[in-house]
């Protein structure tokens, strides 16, 4: 089969979990015997590039780094994709599947492969499951899990409460009825803005329909996810679970409590991007409201890519202040990952979005390291409170610190009772035969 992957990031400007996710995929159904390209748009660029990465072909199609409001919400063709479109029509793949949906890879990119004779599989990674979630985390008012389910009203209110409307506020905007919001919607300003949200809502859950009703299957990541997304009426038959796995093969796990158990002092750490819905911050807050005398090192892990990402890192180094338990460490790469989980003694994954992993949570599994983190998304259905790690809930940066404080206090007792009943993981290849199902169906 010839098979593209489209993925809205890749290298070598961007790495991490979706990028490791497809980066392995691909390399596996080359090894199948599949011809595989990745296909992800490019803002750095102002031309097409074809370059390989790890062996993989690699497509690149230029899209405007400053996308207006129709490009940017899916509305419109973005500029630059009609040059992806020409591209797989040229190619004439066989499948394409889809990860991502940003500005350059969306709807218009579906019809693009459907227009081009290809069957069309799309995996959500994200918290949005597609377009449900405008906010992208299944949190509501960005602090509390979410039903998940899309209603116009409520949704259009925690959107205006993430742009800055005060909640009482939000709540009395959102429930103008649609006439009286349409008219005021053309108000200059933020004014104008704010009642436009509910039909974005309303735009939002049309493009969830017309996604479902384009590709041949809705691939999701958890048990939760597919819940989710079935409650908000997506067919039975176009929808299926695809668990993450671990990308490299695993190694032997570390040895054991009983021959090495885990001693002062203990190593925890965050590993991944720094994102505010990775809740990194909360982790901060978490260790260094702990006691001087508790014996830990912690270590914050990841790559620094954007000036956002610069600016979270700052506002990091000024809440640890000179604490010398934590340090901020370079990024590890991929191919060393299985070593630095294998030496930590927790992985700590305090997410603030209901992620379909995070997937460095089964690379720790995989080694024998247990993982503490919050009780939302893949971590909830990867982790069993107090069995073989502990779930708070997420935000709550006291409850987090209470379970740091705990294994520190008592590692024999909560770490390596944890370690103990760590259960062999999912890898890349079981993903792989999985997909390859999907794409002969």
């Amino acid at each position: 089969m010839r098979i593209v992957q489209g993925i809205g990031w890749y290298y070598p400007e961007s790495w991490g979990g979706t990028e490791i996710y497809v980066a392995g995929l691909s390399r596996r159904l080359r090894a199948a015997g599949h011809e595989v390209v990745v296909a992800a748009p490019d803002q750095s660029h102002a031309i097409e590039r074809l370059y390989e990465h790890d062996g993989i072909r690699v497509y690149r199609y230029p899209t405007p780094a400053e996308p207006t409001r129709a490009e940017a919400q899916g509305s419109t063709v973005v500029r630059g994709a009609e040059r992806f479109h020409r591209w797989l029509e040229a190619f004439r793949p066989d499948v394409v599947h889809l990860h991502t949906f940003v500005t350059g890879l969306g709807l218009a990119e579906v019809d693009a492969a459907r227009a081009a004779g290809a069957r069309v599989i799309a995996t959500t990674h994200a918290a949005s499951l597609g377009f449900i979630c405008a906010r992208g985390t299944m949190m509501q008012w960005g602090s509390e899990p979410c039903n998940g389910i899309a209603v116009e009203r409520k949704c259009a209110a925690c959107m205006l409460d993430h742009h800055g409307v005060p909640r009482a506020m939000a709540s009395l905007v959102a429930a103008v009825p649609s006439p009286l919001a349409g008219l005021a919607r053309h108000l200059p300003g933020r004014a104008g803005a704010a009642f436009a949200l509910p039909a974005f809502i309303r735009d939002q859950q049309a493009r969830q329909a017309r996604l479902l009703g384009s590709v041949d299957r809705f691939v999701l990541l958890t048990d939760w996810a597919r819940r989710t997304v079935a409650a908000n009426g997506a067919p039975a038959d176009k929808i299926a679970v695809n668990r993450l796995g671990v990308a490299h093969r695993p190694s032997p796990p570390k040895p054991g409590p009983d021959l090495r158990p885990t001693t002062a002092p203990v190593r925890v750490a965050y590993v991944g991007r720094f994102d505010p819905i990775k809740g990194v911050e909360d982790f901060v807050r978490a260790l260094t409201s702990l006691s001087a005398g508790l014996p830990f090192r912690a270590e914050l892990v990841g790559p620094i890519f954007t000036p956002g990402e610069r600016r979270i890192v700052e506002t990091l180094r000024r809440l640890i202040g000179v604490d010398p338990r934590i340090t901020i460490a370079n990024p590890i790469p991929h191919a060393r990952m299985a070593q630095a989980l294998a030496g930590l003694d927790v992985l700590c994954c305090p997410s603030l979005a209901a992620e379909g992993g995070p997937t460095v949570a089964i690379e720790a599994h995989a080694v024998g390291t247990p993982v503490i983190g919050t009780r939302i998304g893949g971590l909830a259905e990867l982790v069993t409170d107090g069995v073989n790690g502990r779930l708070v809930p997420p935000g709550d940066w006291r409850a987090l610190a209470d379970a740091i404080r705990s294994m520190v206090v008592d590692p024999a007792g909560t770490i390596d009772r944890w370690r103990r009943v760590l259960t062999p993981v999912r890898t890349l290849d079981d993903v792989t035969r999985d997909y390859l199902a999907l794409y002969a169906a």
